[in-house]
């Protein structure tokens, strides 16, 4: 990482993480494989912020321990990367155990537990499909209808605009730091 760390990806330790090489790499990871309008990438680092938003959208009784946890949410892409859901499906079980392990450092480093309640993973999930859902059809070149097939239709109102707008890569990571270091202050 360019804070000097290495990070073991069969046994990463929370010592080796830190938020900056998380928001420099999320920054930098497009969704849908950059396969966006836009004169910038979508990044994960967006993607997360919004997902956050989003959840907080669903259930505005959220603590800001919860918030964080959807903020990481895909932390682990800053070291192995996004891939389209379909092909994610396809390596199966090792990927997935990757990302766990990844995750779970990750959410040990940030004094937040490793295993979340059941309850926050299900609005993790919720959220994560709204924002694909939101992003398929004003990024992604998905119909509604199309979108709403694949990702069910959103239980919210449409006005995200704002949060869909592809920033560069350093206002995205500049934002996702931002809002890290907001949600770690009000814990």
């Amino acid at each position: 990482m360019l804070s000097g760390r290495r990070l073991d990806l069969l046994d990463p330790s929370p010592l080796d993480i830190e938020i900056e090489d998380i928001a420099h790499g999320l920054a930098r990871v497009a969704r849908w494989n950059g396969q966006t309008r836009g004169p910038h990438i979508f990044s994960v680092a967006q993607h997360s912020l919004l997902v956050e938003k989003i959840g907080g959208a669903f259930n505005a009784r959220i603590s800001n321990e919860e918030r964080l946890f959807l903020l990481l949410h895909d932390a682990p892409e800053y070291v192995i990367g996004d891939m389209i859901s379909p092909f994610k499906a396809m390596i199966g079980d090792v990927y997935k155990a990757v990302e766990n392990r990844i995750l779970a450092a990750i959410l040990r480093r940030f004094s937040l537990p490793p295993q979340p309640e059941p309850a926050l993973m299900l609005l993790c999930k919720k959220s994560d499909r709204a924002a694909a859902f939101f992003e398929a059809v004003s990024l992604a070149g998905f119909t509604r209808r199309e979108a709403e097939r694949i990702f069910g239709g959103p239980a919210l109102g449409d006005d995200l605009s704002g949060e869909l707008a592809p920033l560069s890569v350093e206002a995205a990571e500049r934002r996702y730091l931002e809002r890290f270091f907001a949600l770690e202050r009000s814990r």
